[in-house]
């Protein structure tokens, strides 16, 4: 109904508001100002609501920084437990927890093989940190003296992951689950992937001591990959792997005797190199082929 066709009845109506008396055309500005707002004063703009949070933040940061610059280094066992926490997480929407937490002790081994290798060479390492959906990965300040010592350390992952992945081919026979052979399958063929021969993979770093020539061939494949297979792990290994192959490019280009004298390897230690590189290689395949779990979607 629109209000407006009708009339209310008398007695319906609010009582008229009292007149009021006009305001003198002399009055004084305090006597015609706006009454005040009983809900406070206007609400104060944005930025300055942004601008007072940063000068706390900061007071914050300058008063406490030092303390927690000083307690970082005794934090590094829960930057790792940390991360392999958040990673098992990350993992588990999409494997469920059981095999995410597997996954992530598989990572941790194989990093773990690095970590023991660079202290074996001297060289102070970090713990592993974890990223979800692109692994693991250690600091440290180089990666030997020379190629060869390159090149143990970036074997030495691959060859404790692999250990790691076939210690879950014993626990399947116990148990019956065939999530531990997944795993046992999983596990070699992340050690395999890293042996491909392109820095900063694993594969590359053995390619220092055995033929610094094959990362050109590394990257092609890795290049192809991109355009056949793209995901945003290939590409970014893509990536760093055409920087990190351009720097060595360079490098042995011009051919400095520091240069020369990092990437001198004995005939012998090349041949063990490559045995090593070349075994694991025959050995990560076998080991796929004996632990793959052949699935169809009726078993999903």
């Amino acid at each position: 109904m629109d209000p407006s066709s009708s009339t209310p009845p008398p007695g319906w109506l609010p009582p008229a508001a009292p007149a009021q008396a006009p305001v003198p055309a002399h009055a004084p500005a305090a006597a015609t100002a706006t009454a005040p707002d009983p809900f406070g004063s206007a609400p104060v703009p944005w930025w300055r609501r942004l601008r007072s949070a940063i000068v706390a933040a900061g007071l914050l940061i300058l008063k406490f920084g030092k303390i927690a610059l000083l307690a970082i280094p005794k934090l590094k066992i829960l930057t790792t437990s940390g991360s392999m926490l958040v990673s098992i997480a990350a993992y588990s929407l999409i494997w469920g927890w059981q095999f995410a937490i597997g996954f992530v002790i598989l990572l941790f081994v194989h990093e773990m093989g690095h970590v023991i290798q660079l202290r074996r060479e001297g060289i102070e390492a970090s713990a592993p940190v974890f990223i979800p959906f692109m692994g693991a990965l250690v600091w440290a300040k180089s990666l030997g003296d020379n190629a060869l010592a390159e090149a143990r350390v970036g074997l030495a992952g691959p060859v404790l992951g692999s250990i790691g992945a076939a210690a879950c081919i014993p626990l399947a026979d116990a148990t019956g689950n065939d999530m531990f052979r997944a795993l046992a399958f999983t596990g070699f063929f992340l050690n395999l992937f890293n042996l491909l021969p392109v820095v900063p993979l694993d594969g590359g770093r053995a390619m220092a001591a055995m033929s610094p020539w094959m990362w050109y061939l590394g990257f092609f494949g890795i290049v192809l990959a991109v355009f056949l297979a793209p995901n945003p792990i290939i590409i970014l290994i893509a990536v760093f792997g055409g920087l990190e192959t351009y720097r060595r490019h360079k490098a042995l280009k011009e051919g400095g005797s520091e240069v020369r004298a990092y990437y001198k390897v004995r005939p012998r230690d090349r041949l063990i190199v490559a045995v090593v590189y070349l075994g694991l290689i025959a050995l990560l395949v076998w080991g796929m082929d004996a632990t793959h779990v052949a699935r169809t979607f009726s078993d999903v």
